[in-house]
This record gives structure tokens, C-alpha cells and sequence, in this order.
């Protein structure tokens, strides 16, 4: 079976993930016509797809992108020092329930124009956003609250995708995988600590997602371990033949450097308090499962910058330490550093955003809304523009488009660990009304305080 999309439509995303793999573009586009000729006849298109992957990577590509642990290891820059951690645990709990309560702000605010990713009417994601809140009237325009339910622009813009996190109807975390996937990282470190594996995650994923809540990579992943690996209920690690986690994460899997591992990491994050190298690993060991290269880079990237934000409020400081996290050659990292000489030739200049956001759709406009570097770009530019502010890190990141609610909660994220709870604008918490609705036995309904509460309770367990 294909999995997310019919095989014709996987072969097409393939051949643009090739190309940015560093395949010889036009020995790719050679192969354009046959893909046409395929129609949907499974294995003629196959048989294109296998002939993709065999074209070798060119002798000019300058990126260097491992995925094996080591090797990103030895690819990193130079570490970046960050004060110690020295929060007490009353401290610690108000830090991560304000990581959790942030993280469900931003979702919640991205989720309704989730929907206007793909460029309409002439108008690309980020302006479609626009459209719409000059339609709405005046004052909406720079985003400062929940998006109304209606705009006068809908016509050209497009209407809202969600009705639950609109400003009128909000009243809870409504279900999305944004936060689900933070709930499985959680149940998975209270169950095995930090010493969990691939495989743990592998079980939690069978365990508590429906094949229906998966998407793109996750899909293909999830497809490929139920195909190939022994689950049954005697199932012994130790026993076992060893799973070839690269093929899970490639096999038939064009989107392996899209941005589903960067929104499963989060629980990492706030098990690592102060220690972003760690945070990196653990997201490491999550993200492998479906991802490669960028994919896995970026899972690391914002795992190591919830870590850093709890020991340090300067944004610069975040997003350097986490980038001595990835290697230094990547993609990923020469496309940040783009990204941060975008922010500074501006200043960081929170007022001038849209500017920002401007050259961001021109730099990383090339690959798919749901890819992870170029959200990524739109999160570093929120925390450099935004800093210690969740409402202008979260409204900026949404602003930009794209994968709107990934971006906003990865910013809230991050932001919201900086600050704590204590400090997060009551005009953004408390719609939410403290409540969690995962789509998981016991976080359905479940208090986001409580979510902190776990959390807090595994990093003390993990201090022995």
C-alpha cells in the first residue's frame, strides 16, 4: 500500500526531495517524462522511483549531512557555554507550564489558517494570513489575538480551517498533532526515562496513534513498521532481529526531511533543563524513525532550544546553542545563519517583521509549506524579533505562513520555557481554561497544568 498519497503523487515529491538531496537536478527531470508516461500503473512508477534514488549524489554538492549520531557529533561547531541551571523545582514547574501553556497558545492561534499554506489567488501563504485580517477590520493587522471566525477577504483569502480554535469558539487545546506527539514524547519518558530508544518510541507510536493521526513521513514510517517489524505482545528487544531504522525512516518515504519530527520533541526538551546537548539526542533517537538529515537536524535544533531557554532569556544565546547542536556544513545550519543575517540587517527589529518575513518567503519560497527548513527559518526569526515576548514570537512565526500552527507552537514553546507560566498574557492562556483535549487515554480531557506537573516529575526522576 502507498501510504499518505497514491504512488504517482509520492514519486512527484520525490523527485523534488532528490534534487535537494543534492541529486544532479537535471538527471532527475530526464526521468520527468516516464513519471508522466507512469499514469498510475504501480510499477512502472516503481520503477522511476528506484531509478531516482540511484542517481548518486553530485561531486559539487557542498553540503555534509550524517545521520548517524556520531557523525553529527563530530559535525558540530564548536560547543556554546550557557549559565547553569539553578532553578528550584517551584521554579522548574513554573518554567514548564509555561512551555506547555505557550506551546498550545501558538498551535491553537496557527491551526485555523493551517489551511492557507498553499499559495491562492495569486497570494502566497503569508499573504493569504494578511488578506484575511484586513478584511476582518481595523486593528487585526499586525496579529494580536485569536483569528476571528470571519473576514471579508474570504473570498480571496480562503476561509479558516478550524472553527474550534477561532476567537469566538476557543475554550480548550482543541486535538492536534501538534500536542499529541508532545503527549507520546511524555508517556514515553515516564515510562522507560531517558534511556528510552527508537524502539520505545516505535511501541508508544503503535500503542497510542491511530493510523488515521498520522501524516506524511510518520505515515510512510508507520506504514514500513507495521510491514516489516515484529510487534507482537512477547516481543523481546534483546532478542529480536535488529530493525534497520534508515530503511524505516527512507523506505518509500519522500517527505523524510519534512517537518514532522521538529513537533515531536518537545517532551525532550523539557527533560533536558540547561543541557541542550542532551535535549538533541533524545530528540535524535525520536526522530530517526522517520527522518533523515534536515528532518532529524531540526527535531535537534528546537529540543536543544527548549532546553537552553531555561537557563537563559537572550534569544541570540538560544538559537546559537542549539545550532552547536546540528552539523555546522548541513543545510539546515547555512540556511539559519541565512536566516539570522536576515533578522540582523534588520536590526531584529520587532517592528520591522514583516520586512523579515518578506525575505524568508524569498530566500526558502522553494520548498514545500510542510518542509522544515523553511519553518524553521520563520521560528528563529520570531525568538530574534520577539524574544522573550510570546505574543510577538507566536504572531510573528504565524504571520509567515506555512505550516502555521507548527511554527507557533515551537516559538511558544521556546518562549514560554524562558518566561514560565507566571508571566504568559492572560488574554492568550486563559481561553485554553487549562484543558488539553489529546485524543489519548488519560490527556482527553486532560489540565495542561497537569501535563507540567509530569514533566517536572521526569526530570527529578532523572536526577536519581
Amino acid at each position: 500500500m502507498p501510504g499518505w498519497h497514491r504512488y504517482r503523487e509520492l514519486v512527484r515529491v520525490e523527485f523534488e526531495q532528490s534534487v535537494q538531496e543534492g541529486r544532479d537536478s537535471a538527471a532527475v527531470e530526464a526521468l520527468r517524462p516516464e513519471l508522466e508516461a507512469a499514469g498510475d500503473d504501480e510499477a512502472r512508477l516503481l520503477s522511476v522511483w528506484d531509478r531516482v534514488l540511484a542517481l548518486p549524489i553530485r561531486s559539487d554538492f557542498p553540503f555534509v549531512e550524517p545521520d548517524d549520531l556520531d557523525a553529527i557529533k563530530a559535525e558540530r561547531p564548536a560547543p556554546v557555554a550557557l549559565p547553569r541551571m539553578t532553578l528550584s523545582d517551584d521554579e522548574l514547574f513554573d518554567r514548564l507550564h509555561g512551555a506547555w501553556l505557550a506551546r498550545c497558545c501558538g498551535c491553537a492561534l496557527g491551526k485555523p489558517v493551517e489551511a492557507f499554506m498553499e499559495p491562492m489567488n495569486g497570494l502566497s501563504s503569508r499573504e493569504r494570513v494578511k488578506e484575511y485580517l484586513l478584511g476582518v477590520g481595523p486593528g487585526e493587522w499586525p496579529l494580536n489575538n485569536y483569528f476571528p471566525a470571519r473576514s471579508s477577504a474570504e473570498e480571496k483569502s480562503g476561509k479558516l480551517g478550524w472553527s474550534q480554535s477561532t476567537r469566538q469558539r476557543i475554550a480548550f487545546m482543541e486535538s492536534d498533532d501538534d500536542v499529541r506527539y508532545t503527549v507520546v514524547g511524555q508517556l514515553v519518558l515516564l515510562k522507560h526515562g531517558l534511556s528510552f530508544t527508537t524502539l520505545n518510541v516505535a511501541q508508544a507510536w503503535l500503542a497510542n496513534l491511530p493510523y488515521r493521526t498520522v501524516c506524511t513521513a510518520e505515515t510512510q514510517a508507520y506504514r514500513n513498521l507495521v510491514n516489516t517489524c515484529e510487534f507482537h505482545q512477547g516481543f523481546d528487544e534483546a532478542t529480536a532481529k535488529p530493525i534497520d531504522w534508515h530503511w524505516v525512516a527512507t523506505h518509500q518515504n519522500p517527505y523524510r526531511e519534512w517537518i514532522g519530527a521538529d513537533i515531536r520533541i518537545d517532551s525532550y526538551g523539557y527533560a533536558a533543563p540547561g543541557n541542550p546537548e542532551l535535549a538533541a539526542e533524545l530528540a535524535w533517537r525520536d526522530a530517526r524513525l522517520s527522518h533523515v538529515k534536515n528532518g532529524v537536524y531540526g527535531a535537534m535544533l528546537f529540543s536543544a532550544m527548549i532546553a537552553a531557554a531555561f537557563v537563559t532569556d537572550d534569544a541570540r544565546l538560544i538559537v546559537e546553542a542549539a545550532l552547536a547542536q546540528i552539523p555546522r556544513r548541513s543545510r539546515l545550519a547555512t540556511e539559519m545563519r541565512q536566516t539570522i543575517a536576515i533578522c540582523d540587517a534588520h536590526n531584529c527589529d520587532v517592528a520591522r517583521f514583516e520586512d523579515v518575513l518578506i525575505e524568508i518567503e524569498k530566500a526558502f519560497g522553494q520548498y514545500s509549506p510542510v518542509h522544515t527548513n523553511n519553518n524553521a527559518a520563520l521560528v528563529i526569526a520570531a525568538l530574534l524579533l520577539g524574544k522573550a515576548d510570546m505574543e510577538k514570537a507566536i504572531t510573528i512565526a504565524v504571520m509567515g505562513g506555512w505550516d502555521t500552527d507548527c511554527t507557533g507552537a515551537t516559538a511558544g514553546s521556546i518562549v514560554g520555557a524562558m518566561v514560565g507560566a507566571s508571566k504568559l498574557p492572560r488574554k492568550w492562556t486563559e481561553p485554553l481554561h487549562d484543558t488539553l483535549n489529546a485524543e489519548l487515554p488519560g490527556y482527553h480531557p486532560a489540565p495542561i497544568s497537569a501535563c507540567a506537573r509530569k514533566s517536572l516529575k521526569i526530570v527529578q526522576k532523572s536526577r536519581g
